[in-house]
């Protein structure tokens, strides 16, 4: 993930979870031209490899060509394949160790903690590039197993400095007290895609709370 040379809380998008990939590079560029990114993780549900790896080939270099980071969600063996950035990991996920094992020491390796302050540190002490927490609000994407409050946020940016993200249910509307909490990335899905004024305009509100509140 690209630091910018301020860069208080950023964005970290992720993408639906079915999409026509061909179609969606339009909002997908649209999204990253608008504003700060961190970084945009594919996330396709139900659809074989072959499908992601196509939908990887067609998005992967809109995103790293405008120097954000392309993140693979649960896969790092397509990860590798693809030429991404990283993999995110979840609970029931490949390993940390063994997803370190296939892609080297110098791709990001995220790794879902939901509220677990346990699997938090174990991940950052056994080199994880961010951890995340989640979900803090209520998530059509994907119904929340665990709900975390944001002093969690807080408690780990004091202690430690591996990144985390918040994630679940964020809008321009709830993400203050996430950021105020400390939250170095906040990860959104809908709240992008579904904006009525396009995926740009969403980019550019959440962009501004960041902004005031740094």
């Amino acid at each position: 993930m690209t630091e910018p040379d301020n860069p208080g809380c950023r964005l970290y998008l992720i993408t639906p979870p079915r999409i026509d990939a061909a179609a969606f590079a339009t909002p997908l560029a649209e999204a990253l031209d608008a504003g700060d990114i961190a970084c945009v993780q594919l996330r396709l549900k139900d659809v074989s490899d072959d499908d992601i790896r196509r939908a990887a080939d067609i998005l992967r270099p809109v995103t790293q060509e405008r120097d954000v980071a392309f993140i693979m969600n649960d896969r790092p063996d397509l990860a590798h394949e693809t030429g991404s950035d990283g993999v995110h990991i979840g609970l029931e996920d490949t390993g940390y160790e063994e997803t370190r094992l296939i892609l080297g020491p110098d791709s990001i390796v995220g790794v879902t903690c939901s509220d677990s302050r346990d699997r938090a540190m174990a991940a950052a002490n056994a080199g994880a590039s961010y951890v995340a927490f989640g979900a803090f609000y209520h998530s059509e994407t994907k119904p929340p197993k665990h709900r975390p409050t944001p002093d969690i946020l807080e408690w780990w940016s004091e202690i430690m400095e591996t990144p985390c993200v918040a994630i679940g249910g964020i809008t321009v509307q709830n993400c203050a007290p996430l950021v105020s909490a400390g939250a170095d990335f906040i990860s959104v899905v809908s709240a992008i895609w579904d904006n009525p004024d396009g995926p740009g305009a969403a980019v550019q509100a959440f962009n501004k709370v960041f902004d005031d509140l740094r």
